[in-house]
C-alpha cells in the first residue's frame, strides 16, 4: 500500500463495505456455564456483529472493547459474521445528521489527499490522513477477539496505584479489581495479596454483589523494607516488584493474577514564580523536578497490525538511546498497545498521554458522549498501573483552535462550540479521568495555559501564552540559526523542522523516475503545504544548494542536506530550551520540557520524524543523543558576545574543565586552545560558565576571521565524566572560507557483535554521514564535525551484518561532498 501511488489507488477499498466471517467449534460444553461473552478488544470501526444469524449489537468506536453475552445463543458450531460499513460514509453520514451547525473542520487541505470529517467518527483522526502521513481509513478487526466463559464471576479490569503517604512516610498499593459477578446472590471470598521482595502480605475479606462492580484494597507496604521508587531514563533505576494477588471465592473458585508493581510520584507544578508574571510548568517525579527532553509519538503504521512488539521496541529502546526520558503520545492517533506501555514502564520513558481528539472540534449528542465515555474509561482502567504516564491530556490543540479561530467561526457563534468543548473535555472527560484516577494530573488540552486556562473557563485568549502552560511552536520562514525567534517558554511540547528519509528508505516504494526533489512522487509525498520549498528555503540560509548535472547524485545530495539543516534547526531550538531553565528574561523562562515533533515515521516520505519508517536513525536523531546529553555545553552569541553554558541533568554539582578549540577550516591543526580549569556545574540547571566577546576571542587566536574558523568546545571531568563535544559556528557555512574537498575513507572491522568504522580525513570535514543503506542497526555518532585526521565510530547491528556487507554498502558523505 505504501509503493509509489497505492495510497490513491487504494481509496476504493475504504469506499467499500466489508465483512468478515468464519465457523468456528466451541471448545468446550456450553451447558455448564452461567455466561458465556464475545468479547472484541478493538474493532475499526463501524460494525454489526452477528451470531448464527442473530444480530448482537453495534460498534462505532475503535477505541472501546465490546462484550457480548451469547450465552443463550452458541451452539456446538458457530458462524460468526461481522459487517462493516465504510468509515469514510459513516462519517460523512454523521456529519450530514448534525444539521443544528457544522462542525468544522469539514476536510482535510487537499495537499493531504485525505477522506472528510474525521471528527464524527471516533477513529484513528490521522487514518483520514494528515500533514505526514497517507490516508488509509482501515475497517477490520485490529484487536484480540475471544470467548468468555464463566460462572460465579469474571475479572474484567485490575490496577495497581501507588500513593506515598506523607504523613506515615510510607507507600501504599491501591488494588482494583472490576468484575461480572453472575451469581444471584453475594459471593464472600479472601483475597491475599503478596509482595515477597517487600516483606508485605496482607488478606482481605471480600464481598461480590450480583452485577458490574468494583473493590478497591489499600496495602500498605512494611515499613522496614528499602522500596525503590521508578525513575525516568537517566534519573536512576526502573525497579519493579513482582505482586501476587490471589482471591479465592466461596465454592473453591479461584483467581491469581500476577503483576508487577512500580512505585513512583508524579505532580504537575504550576506555581508562581518570583520576577515573573504567570505560574510554572514542570514536572516533579518522586518529589525531583525533573526537565523533560523527548519528542512526539504518532501511529508506528496506516495499518495497526503490523506493529509488533519489536517494531515498538525498536522505536522506544531508541528514544532511549537518545537520552530521552519522555514522549507524547500524540491525540490523533491511538492508545497505544499494552505492551508499548510496558516497555516504557522498562526503559524509563515517560508518557504525557492525549485523548484520541486533534485539530478539530467535535460533536456532543448524547450517543456521541456515551461512546466517548465508555472510551476514555476502558483506556484509563486498562492503562493507568503504568508508571510511565505521568499525565493524561484532553487533546491536541482544540483549545487553540477555537482561540485562535482556526474554522473562522463567526464571533456571534463561538459560544455554541466553547459550550460544546466544555461539555466534552471538561464535563465528560475529566470528570471520568478524575473518578477513575487520581494518582496523576489532568489537562485540558495542548497547548494550554493550565490553571489560567481553567481561570479563564478553560479557553485562555492566547494558548500560546509563554508565561503559563505549554506551547506548540513552527516557524519556516526565519532563520532557524537564530534563537532570538524562539518562544522562551515554560514547557515546549511540539516544535520541529521537517526533512527527507534516506534514499535506502525511499528506494523501497518508488522507482528511477521517482528521484527527483521536483518529481510527481516527490510532490505527492509531501503533505504539508509547501513543504519542499520551505527546506530548499530553511537550506539556502546557510548552505549552498545542490548543482549536481546528474539527477540521482542530486536527489541524493538534496536528502543529505534536508537531513543536515533540519539536525541543526532542530539542536538549536532544542539548546535554546535546555539553556532557558534556570533563568527569568524580562519575565519569560524556566522551560522545564522539550519534546520536538516529532519521533516516528508512519510511511517514507518527507517529515518533522528524527526515525524513519522501518526506524532508521536520521542525522537529527543522532543529534538529539547530543542535545540531550546529561551534561552538556550549548554556545549561543549575543550582541557580539559568546556565552557557553554548563547544562546538566545530573543529580550532583560537578566541577569539571572547559575545553574551548578554535580551527580554520583550512587546517586539522588547532589554531588555538584555550581550557578554562574550573567550572563549577550545578545539578538539574543551566549556568553560564564562559563569556568573551567574539572579536576578542577571534584576535587571540592568531587573527581568526568569523567566515575562516570554527569554535568547539567540551566538559571534561576526573573519573571519565565527559560531555559531548559541540560546536558553534561564526558564520554561514556557504561563506566559510579555506574549507577543502576531502579524501574521506573507511576501513570497517568487527570486534564480536560490533563493527568498528575506522574514518580518515585529509581535511576538516563538517556534518560527515555515515550511511549503510538498508543494513539495520545505528552508529555510536554520525553528522559531526571531524576535526581530527582520525575517528573511529561504532556500528551497532539490528541484524546479523558481515563486514563486507557492510564495506558494499557504505556511503560516506561531508559537506564538500554536495556540488
Amino acid at each position: 500500500p505504501y509503493y509509489r501511488f497505492n495510497d490513491v489507488m487504494y481509496r476504493w477499498i475504504s469506499l467499500d463495505n466489508w465483512t468478515y466471517s468464519r465457523t468456528f467449534r466451541t471448545p468446550f460444553d456450553v451447558r455448564k456455564w452461567q455466561k458465556v461473552n464475545l468479547v472484541f478488544d478493538g474493532v475499526d470501526t463501524v460494525a454489526q456483529i452477528l451470531i448464527n444469524n442473530i444480530t448482537l449489537g453495534r460498534t462505532d468506536n475503535m477505541f472501546n472493547r465490546y462484550s457480548f453475552d451469547i450465552t443463550s445463543v452458541i451452539k456446538e458450531v458457530n458462524f460468526v459474521e461481522v459487517h462493516f460499513l465504510s468509515a469514510v460514509s459513516y462519517a460523512a453520514e454523521q456529519s450530514r445528521c448534525h444539521k443544528a451547525y457544522s462542525i468544522p473542520p469539514a476536510c482535510p487541505p487537499p495537499v493531504q489527499k485525505g477522506e472528510c470529517h474525521a471528527n464524527f467518527i471516533r477513529k484513528e483522526q490521522c487514518s483520514f490522513s494528515w500533514d505526514w502521513g497517507p490516508s488509509f481509513p482501515t475497517q477490520g478487526i485490529w484487536k484480540d477477539v475471544r470467548i468468555e466463559a464463566y460462572n460465579h464471576c469474571n475479572l474484567m479490569y485490575f490496577s495497581l496505584t501507588p500513593f506515598f503517604v506523607k504523613s506515615a512516610q510510607q507507600w501504599s498499593l491501591e488494588i482494583e479489581s472490576i468484575f461480572d459477578v453472575v451469581s444471584s446472590k453475594t459471593i464472600a471470598g479472601l483475597v491475599a495479596v503478596n509482595i515477597p521482595k517487600l516483606q508485605t502480605q496482607q488478606t482481605f475479606s471480600v464481598n461480590l454483589q450480583p452485577g458490574e462492580g468494583s473493590i478497591v484494597l489499600l496495602v500498605n507496604i512494611n515499613k522496614s523494607s528499602t522500596v525503590e521508587a521508578w525513575w525516568p531514563n537517566g534519573h536512576g533505576k526502573q525497579t519493579g516488584y513482582n505482586v501476587t494477588t490471589t482471591f479465592i471465592m466461596e465454592d473453591g473458585y479461584q483467581i491469581e493474577k500476577f503483576s508487577k508493581a512500580y512505585f513512583r510520584t508524579v505532580e504537575l507544578v504550576q506555581e508562581p514564580i518570583p520576577g515573573s508574571p504567570g505560574l510554572s510548568f514542570y514536572f516533579r517525579i518522586n518529589g525531583q523536578p525533573i526537565f523533560i527532553k523527548g519528542s512526539n509519538w504518532i501511529p508506528a503504521d496506516s495499518f495497526q497490525d503490523r506493529v509488533t512488539y519489536d517494531t515498538l521496541w525498536l522505536l522506544l529502546k531508541s528514544a532511549a538511546d537518545a537520552n530521552m526520558n519522555a514522549l507524547r503520545v500524540w491525540g490523533g492517533g491511538v492508545y497505544e498497545q499494552d505492551e508499548f506501555y510496558d516497555i516504557c514502564d522498562e526503559i524509563g520513558i515517560m508518557i504525557w498521554q492525549d485523548f484520541m481528539f486533534a485539530c478539530a472540534l467535535y460533536p456532543t449528542d448524547q450517543n456521541y458522549l456515551e461512546s466517548v465515555r465508555a472510551e476514555v474509561s476502558h483506556q484509563i482502567r486498562r492503562l493507568k498501573s503504568h508508571p510511565s504516564i505521568i499525565l493524561w491530556s484532553g487533546n491536541n490543540e482544540n483549545e487553540a483552535a477555537i482561540a485562535s479561530n482556526w474554522f473562522s467561526i463567526p464571533y456571534a457563534d463561538r459560544e455554541v462550540y466553547i459550550k460544546d468543548y466544555v461539555m466534552l473535555y471538561v464535563k465528560n472527560i475529566r470528570e471520568i479521568v478524575l473518578t477513575e484516577d487520581k494518582s496523576r494530573p489532568f489537562i485540558a488540552s495542548s497547548p494550554t495555559n493550565g490553571l489560567e486556562s481553567v481561570q479563564e473557563g478553560w479557553l485562555s485568549q492566547d494558548p500560546y501564552d509563554t508565561h503559563y502552560g505549554d506551547t506548540h511552536f513552527y516557524d519556516y520562514s526565519s532563520d532557524c540559526w537564530n534563537w532570538t525567534v524562539y518562544p522562551k517558554t515554560r514547557f515546549a511540547s511540539e516544535y520541529g523542522f521537517q526533512s527527507w528519509p534516506s534514499f535506502s528508505t525511499i528506494e523501497k516504494v518508488s522507482t528511477t523516475e521517482d528521484w527527483s526533489y521536483t518529481s510527481n512522487f516527490s510532490l505527492h509525498r509531501q503533505h504539508h503545504e509547501n513543504g519542499n520549498d520551505q527546506m530548499l528555503q530553511q537550506i539556502g540560509h546557510h548552505f549552498k544548494l545542490p548543482q549536481s548535472t546528474d539527477p540521482i547524485k542530486k536527489f541524493k545530495d538534496m536528502i543529505y542536506l534536508t537531513q543536515v539543516m533540519q539536525a541543526q534547526c532542530v539542536k538549536t531550538e532544542t539548546e535554546f530550551y535546555r539553556s532557558s531553565q534556570s533563568e527569568i528574561i524580562k519575565g519569560e523562562g524556566h522551560t522545564m520540557g522539550a519534546l520536538y515533533w516529532q519521533l516516528n515515521d508512519i510511511w517514507q516520505a518527507p517529515s518533522w520524524a528524527s526515525l524513519e519508517y522501518g526506524g532508521k536513525w536520521k542525522l537529527l536523531h543522532y543529534f538529539a543523543q547530543n542535545f540531550f546529553a546529561p551534561l552538556l555545553p550549548v554556545a549561543y552569541e549575543d550582541k557580539g558576545v559568546l556565552y557557553i553554558y554548563g547544562v546538566s541533568d545530573l543529580h550532583a554539582d560537578h566541577k569539571l574543565a572547559l575545553r574551548v578549540v578554535v580551527h580554520a577550516w583550512s587546517s586539522l591543526e588547532p589554531v588555538c586552545t584555550l581550557a578554562k580549569g574550573s567550572v563549577t556545574v550545578k545539578a538539574q540547571s543551566a549556568v553560564p560558565i564562559y563569556k568573551e566577546s567574539v572579536n576578542d576571542l577571534l584576535e587571540r587566536c592568531r587573527n581568526c576571521t568569523r567566515k575562516s574558523c570554527v569554535i568547539t568546545f567540551c566538559l571534561v571531568g576526573e573519573d571519565g565524566l565527559q560531555s559531548p563535544t559541540n560546536q558553534y559556528f561564526l558564520s554561514s557555512l556557504k561563506d566559510a572560507v579555506g574549507l577543502k574537498k576531502t579524501q574521506l575513507t573507511a576501513s570497517v572491522s568487527q570486534q564480536d557483535d560490533i563493527y568498528l568504522f575506522v574514518l580518515q580525513t585529509t581535511a576538516i570535514a563538517p556534518f560527515v554521514s555515515l550511511d549503510v543503506g538498508s543494513i539495520k542497526g545505528r552508529f555510536s555518532d554520525n553528522g559531526f564535525l571531524m576535526t581530527e585526521k582520525k575517528k573511529v565510530v561504532v556500528f551497532y547491528p539490528w541484524e546479523p551484518t558481515s563486514v563486507e556487507e557492510l564495506e558494499k554498502s557504505l556511503t560516506l558523505t561531508s559537506l564538500m561532498d554536495v556540488v
